[in-house]
């Protein structure tokens, strides 16, 4: 009987030892349920064929795979799984009793797996096993309970024996069903350590590579070694910043070289003894250095175990900050010159005041004086009404004013200052050609001043032309920019006055005043929009005024 037991609790586990066999890390659990169902199947029939009996009862270790396979294999193994029972259990009924306590015992077993199947699986591994354990002790009961009612009809004793039987079937029941949940989740669990490591792998894999890129990449140098000097990484920029030896001659030859010797002999940089203080554990140091005329800042950081914050190696960090450091001068030098600027925007507002009174009194004289000393008293006033004039265009230039914008057409604003620009034209012996686009949008501007900056541009364009010259004003719209063309017959500019045109005060005409162009670029920036100059010496010259009208609407709504 011993015998017979032992075989049924092999044969039980089957599905088990097949399922060690057949799994693999790599394939993880893809088609499980399927070889889980199959191999309970096929332990169940081996079951069979080898069943044993107590007290004539026949009994198997096939509930065991049953149990298993539907359990981890999910509904559809509970129903294939139960017709095979079904079908295996009625080929061994002797009389109608038999049948009907199968009956019985196979619609309560459904029940219970069917209650249970959906929370086993979502269960941890301890629970697991306390719910096999727990269905198979039902089992348990029930066939206990059925025996006895057997052995009851046919008069047969319950002995010792007998009981000794059950109980050994009793445990061999429970211990393969624990078993077989016991090392099924166990390869689960391993399963699900080594898709985490693969997972910690790959994401750690990834960093590194991002941090590889963004250290590469960086416009820093970056040079990190280990606790005895030996160089671990280095990026391109090194070269660069750090002056290394000319021997070496890419990233890769300086790895695992002692950092001592790469750096070129005779150099009075910080890199070596900054090293040396981030190895013996000193903490973050930062370091400027002026060479060949750029500013360089060294930092070196100690690089510690995270267990046993030993010293594990020392990173070095380069960077040049020359241009850093002349903007910082740029904007000193820039506030500076702004507080003059307001200081002489306020000087220049109050000298106003005088000059008007001094012209006033010029007229008066000018009244009380001869004849013969009128041109003078003229060439006064002309020359204050000049200055009064420059002082208003720097004042324009100086003062940032908020502007009042409306929505109007630009070609309404050109068509106003046509009248104008045709008379001067006509004064000079030059014609005003004017060409404006049919379908223009309406943009926010402020008429006055948009005025004032076509008028500014205009007349400059006559200035540069002589008589029978042709002024063209054109107008375009494309890609939601506008666009302000205006053209002149002159002699061109120099090429290497071009860069110079809009700073303050510089001209090339003996009577300008350098602030006219600037006033214009003011302007134009104000709305949003731009100044290019197209001009070929000889050719003419052309201002191109853009303006970008979603970047305008958007700047101004901020505004």
């Amino acid at each position: 009987m011993l015998k017979d037991l032992l075989l049924q609790f092999f044969l039980s586990v089957l599905p088990v030892f097949a399922f060690l066999l057949w799994h693999d890390k790599e394939r993880g659990w893809r088609g499980f349920r399927l070889f889980i169902t199959a191999t309970s199947g096929i332990s169940m029939i081996l079951c069979l064929l080898t069943t044993s009996s107590i007290s004539e009862y026949e009994i198997d270790f096939r509930v065991v795979p049953y149990v298993v396979g539907s359990l981890y294999g999910g509904y559809r193994a509970l129903v294939a799984l139960t017709f095979l029972y079904a079908g295996m259990r009625v080929t061994t009924l002797d009389n109608m009793e038999e049948m009907y306590g199968i009956l019985i015992y196979l619609i309560f077993f459904l029940i219970i797996l069917l209650f249970l199947i959906a929370p086993f699986q979502k269960a941890a591994a301890a629970k697991k096993e306390k719910i096999g354990v727990g269905i198979v002790s039902i089992l348990i009961v029930v066939l206990a309970a059925i025996i006895y009612f057997f052995m009851h009809q046919a008069g047969v004793p319950w002995t010792s024996t007998v009981t000794l039987n059950v109980l050994t079937a009793a445990m061999g029941l429970l211990l393969a069903v624990w078993l077989s949940i016991y090392i099924i989740e166990g390869v689960k669990e391993k399963q699900q350590l080594h898709d985490k490591v693969i997972q910690l792998s790959a994401s750690y894999r990834n960093e590194v590579e991002k941090l590889q890129q963004f250290i590469d990449k960086a416009p820093i140098a970056v040079m990190m070694v280990d606790r005895a000097g030996i160089i671990t990484h280095v990026n391109e920029e090194s070269f660069r910043l750090l002056g290394m030896k000319d021997s070496f001659t890419s990233v890769e030859d300086l790895k695992k070289q002692p950092y001592d010797n790469v750096f070129q002999t005779g150099e009075d940089h910080a890199c070596m003894p900054l090293l040396e203080q981030a190895l013996s554990g000193n903490s973050t140091t930062t370091v400027p250095q002026l060479e060949e005329g750029a500013m360089l800042l060294y930092t070196t950081v100690t690089l510690r175990d995270t267990c046993n914050q030993e010293v594990a190696g020392a990173a070095l960090i380069a960077q040049d900050v020359t241009e850093l450091s002349q903007l910082r001068d740029e904007i000193g030098r820039m506030d500076r010159l702004s507080l003059v600027g307001q200081m002489a925007a306020s000087i220049t507002h109050e000298i106003r005041n005088p000059m008007a009174v001094i012209r006033g009194f010029v007229q008066l004289i000018q009244e009380r004086s001869p004849k013969s000393q009128h041109d003078y008293f003229r060439i006064i006033m002309e020359e204050l009404d000049r200055t009064n004039l420059i002082i208003n265009d720097f004042l324009s230039l100086a003062q940032n004013r908020e502007l009042k914008m409306e929505l109007a057409s630009i070609n309404t604003t050109i068509n106003d200052l046509a009248p104008l620009l045709h008379a001067d034209a006509n004064l000079r012996g030059q014609s005003l050609e004017v060409s404006l686009c049919d379908d223009m949008p309406l943009m926010k501007l402020n008429a006055r001043e948009m005025k004032q900056m076509l008028l500014n541009i205009a007349r400059n364009g006559m200035e540069a032309m002589e008589e029978k010259g042709v002024l063209r004003i054109r107008t375009d719209y494309r890609d939601e920019e506008i666009s302000i063309y205006i053209s002149d017959d002159g002699a061109g500019i120099p090429q290497d006055k071009i860069s110079h045109m809009f700073e303050p005060f510089f001209t090339t005409k003996t009577s300008g005043t350098g602030l006219g162009l600037p006033l214009c670029l003011s302007i134009a920036e104000r709305h949003g929009g731009r100044i290019d100059v197209q001009t070929s010496e000889g050719y003419g010259t052309t201002f191109i005024v853009t303006f970008n009208i979603m970047e305008a609407a958007a700047g101004h709504s901020k505004s």
